[in-house]
């Protein structure tokens, strides 16, 4: 799709209401930027990015004066070293800070670290330092396997001397007890890679840097490859962004995107119970899977992304919540923690049945394997059984809490609960037709379904705050983020007072939404839910307006470059699943994908007038490689399918008429 020059200039303009909080640039190599003076606009500015490895997460809270010297604490966890209390929170961690590290020698003197500036964000936090002999780029991230949080420094001298850089031989190591950890002591290690006596040229450059490690005492420490390491993030990084990559117009938009696919696929943890997808976040949510997070939120996305293991942390979560199913139908656990020796499910019920019945059916429609779908079939029919048997007299769903645990009330009967039900039953009739179940399994799904969904009208449909829309539980009077729901599951009965409600000062932010109105919470997994239900609902043009604000504000502002968990709970956390969220916004949203069968899927793409079109290339969704390209035309809007540069389907339907495919 080639896009206008003009066009792609209008989507990319700042609105003026965020002009004054962007602190950072889209740079040309695919990232973000800033220099000193945009980012801390004449004051300190403080900062934290979560970045993760198959066997290392960590958090770098940065802090840098408006003079430009920077100071870091790298809180750096390690999944499968556990504490003593083997809980949710139990990955071993310790920080690293700038004061403690082992300082280089230069010409015999400790280095005085320079003037930072030229900050950049791509798959690494990397800024370039300035003295009066050198000039030193600084890049930290983690290693794709090795256990080690990295930071590598690139030293060029400026100066019109030779300059002697003494890097420090000998690794400082803190050994921390036995009786802290659930197996052995623990050794903390910095060491600097490449040490010894370096004679700097004029003009020259020398490559070292620093690897921050932890082990169990009797294993032997690493000692990474900086080059290699480097590389091997960076090819990481390159393979995410070159499959299913996104184009609307909006330049902002679509590089939130290819950031929100890294942050989603680089938090699979190797884990001794298999490949774990982890939430992250500063309450260390590791080694350890959610209903909501893992089988809700970013399972169903990773079919599309085509991560083998992103795909296999997928089947894991199923197969692990699988072994708690049970003839008397008592709940499953909330969570999965500790690499899978313990569980959670402290909330009691928030409506995980309902939650994974949800995300599972829809993933194993998207993997194109019929194997993986018999696999997980037995435990959506018993989720959905779990949420028959919650039914009300008034014919919703009924369950303890919701995924927000009790933070805010969620009555006996909640709008989450019941609309993912009621979704979960259309996805999984889908998938009985696909499996070839008896033509009245995904009879009685349909009808359950459509029971459901007269049953949430008549519970939770009101007028609410003027709005007409929906109550989020009974008895509740205030507005709730959590109303966006039944539009995200093409419940449509309400959604111009549902949007409204939405964009009102009631519920918007500069953040986002608030969760319930008149508070100062918001989590953003409601409004990436309400952006993706907006575009299913027929309003492109606004929800594309509120998506412009919500990606400049995280990818460009105050906060980057991230989607976040909540606030002010837990400093909004880079929780990874989020990410996946925001680009379900596209595959579901926006191109309107729904899976029907394991070649197969609705299209109903939503366009708003700002963009030319959208395109979706290297999809991986139902076992194929494929592209979507949708164009507004003088008739209507153009769909055309295809893939190795052949057209599988082209037609062109008035807005609003869905597209049925069948990929070959």
């Amino acid at each position: 799709m080639k896009f206008h020059l003009a066009l792609l200039l209008a989507a990319s303009t700042t609105s003026p209401l965020f002009a004054e909080t962007d602190r950072w640039e889209l740079s040309d190599t695919g990232g973000i930027r800033t220099d000193l003076a945009k980012l801390t606009q004449g004051k300190e500015h403080a900062d934290h990015i979560e970045m993760a490895g198959r066997s290392v997460n960590a958090i770098i809270r940065w802090k840098i004066s408006a003079e430009g010297h920077m100071d870091l604490d790298r809180w750096v966890r390690w999944p499968m070293l556990r504490e003593k209390k083997d809980d949710t929170h139990a990955s071993a961690n310790t920080s690293f800070r700038s004061a403690d590290e082992p300082r280089i020698l230069v010409d015999g003197t400790a280095y005085q670290y320079g003037t930072a500036s030229d900050f950049n964000i791509h798959g690494a936090l990397a800024w370039t330092e300035k003295s009066d002999k050198l000039t030193v780029t600084r890049t930290i991230f983690p290693a794709v396997h090795l256990p080690c949080l990295l930071e590598r420094w690139e030293i060029r001298n400026t100066s019109q001397a030779p300059v002697e850089i003494q890097v420090p031989i000998s690794p400082k190591e803190v050994i921390e007890p036995r009786e802290k950890f659930l197996w052995n002591a623990h050794r903390i290690r910095t060491e600097w890679i490449g040490g010894g006596r370096h004679r700097l040229m004029p003009g020259a450059t020398l490559l070292t840097g620093i690897a921050f490690s932890s082990r169990q005492e009797n294993e032997p420490a690493p000692y990474p490859d900086l080059a290699a390491e480097w590389a091997a993030r960076q090819a990481f990084v390159a393979g995410l962004e070159q499959s299913l990559v996104l184009q609307t117009g909006n330049p902002t938009v679509d590089r939130l995107f290819a950031f929100s696919k890294l942050r989603a696929a680089e938090n699979v943890v190797a884990t001794r119970g298999g490949l774990m997808h982890a939430p992250g976040g500063f309450n260390r949510y590791l080694a350890a899977i959610w209903c909501n997070d893992q089988n809700e939120y970013v399972s169903p996305f990773f079919p599309f992304l085509g991560d083998a293991a992103g795909n296999e942390s997928a089947r894991n979560a199923y197969q692990w919540f699988a072994k708690f199913m049970n003839p008397e139908f008592r709940p499953i656990p909330s969570s999965v923690v500790a690499e899978g020796r313990s569980t959670w499910g402290g909330a009691g019920d928030r409506g995980d049945a309902a939650m994974t019945a949800y995300g599972a059916s829809r993933w194993a429609l998207a993997t194109g394997d019929e194997t993986l779908a018999r696999e997980v079939w037995p435990f959506i029919e018993w989720c959905l059984e779990f949420c028959e048997r919650k039914k009300t007299v008034d014919g919703v769903i009924a369950s303890d809490r919701d995924e927000l645990e009790g933070r805010f009330s969620a009555g006996k009967t909640n709008l989450a609960t019941s609309t993912l039900t009621y979704d979960a039953l259309l996805s999984s009739a889908y998938l009985a037709e696909a499996l070839g179940e008896p033509a009245g399994k995904a009879a009685l799904y349909r009808r359950r379904a459509a029971e459901l969904k007269t049953g949430i009208e008549k519970v939770f449909g009101t007028t609410v705050n003027g709005h007409e829309t929906y109550r989020y539980h009974e008895g509740l009077e205030k507005v709730r983020s959590w109303i966006c729901l039944p539009l995200t599951m093409d419940i449509f009965d309400r959604s111009k007072g549902t949007i409204d409600a939405l964009f009102s000062p009631d519920l918007w932010t500069k953040d986002g939404l608030l969760t319930e109105a008149g508070g100062k919470t918001f989590w953003d997994r409601s409004t990436l839910y309400a952006l993706r239900g907006v575009f299913r609902a027929g309003d492109p043009d606004r929800a594309a307006e509120y998506l412009d604000r919500y990606a400049r504000r995280r990818l460009l502002g105050d906060h980057v470059p991230y989607c976040v968990e909540a606030f002010p709970e837990a400093n909004q956390s880079h929780l990874s699943a989020e990410s996946g969220l925001y680009c379900r916004i596209f595959t579901e949203g926006v191109c309107g994908i729904r899976p029907t069968g394991f070649n197969s899927f609705t299209a109903l793409p939503r366009l708003p007038k700002a963009w030319p079109g959208v395109k979706l290339t290297r999809i991986h969704a139902f076992g194929r490689t494929w592209d979507y390209q949708a164009t507004r035309k003088p008739d209507g809007i153009q769909l055309i399918i295809s893939a190795g540069g052949k057209t599988l389907y082209q037609e062109t339907k008035p807005e609003g008429q869905p597209h049925a495919i069948t990929l070959p």
